[in-house]
């Protein structure tokens, strides 16, 4: 284990690429770079909330002990062989173009070099204004902070491609904001979170280099970003195997998102990691009750853009804005091109399938097992049951089931609502219809459970948990923040029941406990 203050950090993405080493921090339009310099604003009192022990013993990093490294995590101080610097990357948000965006609020410190000799990027969000921070101050409030800290954990043990967090930092300052672009800004307290990932590039690190016409610094980053990080795809078609990998990753992650009801909230091309990670965590949310028009984001009303059933097809879109910005590398290979774009779609739906078999402990994912899954979303979207509980209920659903009030019964913990008489019949018909197909499985009960508890977490990180946690952080008080902090290790287990339960009526409305914006 080593000190962050002792580490010799790599920086090779700064000494591969041109940069803007300047250190100004004048918002400003920034032709020819792709990074500029950025050394974080110190702040009043940096005071380290939280640590992920799990993640520091992956990379080797030992837990502060001093306030040199807690001044670190907090922006406060930067060791000689760092090289802090903000990435510069364009986008589509919310389907339009956007021009250059950039890392507003993030800045990389540097290049950390495991035991096991994997790098990972230490970024710093919340540590201060950069040149792509636009009218923006460059922090985050706590609020924003304890959400993107806990579910960077979360979604690791859900086991979904993520970046990681490796600490909290209280900075000690109020920061402004106002939670929903409604005129109704409020001092908040100011927080510091280090994520992690072996890269933060993005779709929108590619489109920049298109639209400016800069080929020469699209093709550097595309073999770069082929040769470290996908090492094994080599030759002249290497461009081609590298977006046909991304493809299936893309598509792969939307089918993990959708396993566990994850909905992002604000899927624009520069949110979406080349690495096929999950990546920025806003207004995101888990689904509660079962509603694939559901988006947690404010700012994605009325359109829904962003909403859980479309995530899948948002994917494929931001994909073909990559495939776009690739065209330039690709002149006579157009077709082919177009035709792994194509591809996703397949690899979608046979991993989607292939998830839900698992979900519901089939033996094989057959042609007809299609049309039962399609049922089943088909009758969860009419009568939206809570899906985490539902999912977990029908693991121990009994084989015999005479009514359809005894399975309204069986299920009625995961309702919002008392069901109608045509909801009950719907729910009946759909469960006697898998009982008959359970029947059929050539796999023992037991099997198909263990299948089914391994693929339906348990406990997810609900909004209004987090919600009730950061009230309690801003008053001084950390249990269910501490107490979170463990549930989230154990998704798939009984341990936190306390949590098994739908969204209480009173967070149904309350500010932060369903609807975010894209402040937060």
């Amino acid at each position: 284990m080593q000190s962050l203050s002792s580490k010799e950090y790599k920086k090779e993405f700064v000494e591969t690429f041109e940069g803007d080493d300047t250190g100004n921090l004048t918002p400003r339009q920034t032709p020819g770079v792709l990074y500029s310099k950025a050394i974080p604003t110190p702040v009043e009192q940096p005071t380290l909330l939280a640590w992920s022990e799990e993640l520091a013993k992956e990379l080797g990093i030992e837990k502060p002990k001093d306030q040199k490294n807690v001044d670190i995590l907090g922006g406060n101080f930067v060791t000689d062989t760092m090289h802090p610097y903000a990435a510069c990357y364009a986008g589509h948000q919310f389907g339009n173009w956007a021009g250059q965006l950039g890392d507003g609020r993030a800045i990389t410190l540097g290049e950390w070099e495991n035991p096991d000799g994997k790098t990972f990027e230490l970024q710093l969000k919340g540590a201060g204004p950069t040149p792509y921070s636009r009218r923006a101050d460059g922090r985050a409030v706590l609020r924003s902070s304890v959400r993107e800290y806990l579910m960077s954990e979360a979604m690791h043990y859900l086991g979904v491609p993520t970046t990681r967090a490796l600490s909290l930092v209280a900075t000690g300052e109020p920061v402004l904001r106002d939670m929903f672009y409604n005129g109704n800004a409020a001092y908040e307290p100011g927080a510091i979170v280090m994520r992690v990932a072996p890269s933060f590039l993005r779709f929108g690190n590619f489109e920049i280099l298109n639209a400016r016409k800069e080929v020469d610094n699209l093709r550097k980053l595309t073999d770069w970003t082929i040769t470290r990080y996908f090492p094994h795809i080599k030759g002249e078609n290497k461009v081609l195997t590298w977006f046909k990998d991304l493809v299936d990753r893309t598509a792969k992650l939307m089918v993990e998102w959708m396993r566990v009801g994850f909905v992002h909230g604000v899927m624009n091309t520069d949110n979406m990691s080349v690495l096929g990670l999950t990546i920025d965590y806003g207004p995101y949310s888990f689904v509660d009750n079962y509603d694939p028009d559901f988006t947690p984001n404010t700012t994605d009303l009325p359109g829904k853009r962003y909403a859980f059933g479309k995530q899948p097809s948002v994917a494929y879109w931001n994909l073909g804005c990559l495939a776009g910005a690739l065209l330039p590398l690709l002149p006579e290979k157009k077709d082919e091109l177009v035709a792994i774009l194509e591809s996703y779609k397949d690899v979608y739906w046979q991993n989607y399938y292939a998830m839900m078999g698992r979900k519901l402990g089939l033996d094989q994912v057959a042609e007809q097992d299609m049309e039962l899954i399609r049922h089943f979303e088909k009758t969860l979207a009419a009568v939206q049951p809570d899906m985490t509980m539902f999912f977990q209920l029908l693991i121990n659903l009994p084989l015999q089931l005479g009514s359809a009030d005894d399975v309204t019964k069986y299920f009625e913990k995961s309702f919002y609502h008392e069901l109608t008489e045509e909801e009950s019949t719907a729910l009946f018909v759909l469960i006697r219809a898998y009982l008959n197909r359970l029947n059929t499985n050539t796999i023992k009960r037991s099997a198909s459970q263990e299948m089914m508890q391994a693929a339906n977490p348990r406990f997810v990180l609900r909004n209004y948990l987090l919600h009730q946690a950061i009230e309690e952080l801003e008053q001084g008080k950390d249990q269910l923040f501490l107490k979170l902090q463990e549930a989230i290790k154990a998704p798939y287990s009984d341990k936190f029941d306390e949590f098994f339960q739908t969204r209480p009526e009173w967070a149904n409305k309350k500010a932060g406990c369903s609807m975010l914006s894209c402040s937060s």
